[in-house]
């Protein structure tokens, strides 16, 4: 199953925020006028969804090892320490890209908005000094002086 196929837990949030449910929302953004917004929240959504998928996965070999009914002969400290190392990856890897993918949502803009360009003014500062400043001034202010012999 690919990633594309997996649940994930901000597809009801990508539905809303892009107004189509996530399997369309990977037929359009295999067409020439995907956004770069669209493109980049679903790589991260397929980047969560395998995330999350590990973290279940951990969550359900820990649960089975420590079930009532299993023989306490067959625990091993050794497999739940890297076992708890395997989820704390994951979490750490769900978790970075929840942030980043809440950072895009957060900062692209709405949907059927074009980017506007970024118009900057280039400002240029000119000062004159003072009358009474350049007085105290030494005519030679700042020139190189001569090497004495």
């Amino acid at each position: 199953m690919s990633a594309r196929d997996k649940p994930s837990t901000v597809d009801r949030r990508l539905h809303e925020m892009f107004g189509a449910p996530v399997a369309e929302l990977y037929t359009a953004a295999a067409g020439p006028d995907c956004s770069a917004a669209l493109a980049r929240a679903l790589e991260l959504r397929s980047f969560l969804a395998l995330a999350e998928e590990q973290v279940a996965r951990v969550r359900d070999r820990v649960h089975h090892a420590m079930a009532a009914d299993r023989d306490m002969d067959e625990l091993s400290a050794d497999d739940l320490r890297m076992d708890a190392q395997w989820l704390e990856a994951a979490l750490e890897s769900r978790d970075g890209y929840r942030a980043a993918l809440d950072n895009l949502m957060r900062t692209m803009p709405p949907p059927g908005q074009r980017p506007q360009p970024l118009r900057t003014l280039q400002q240029t500062a000119t000062t004159a000094m003072p009358p009474a400043i350049a007085a105290l001034a030494p005519q030679r202010a700042g020139a190189a002086r001569a090497s004495r012999p």
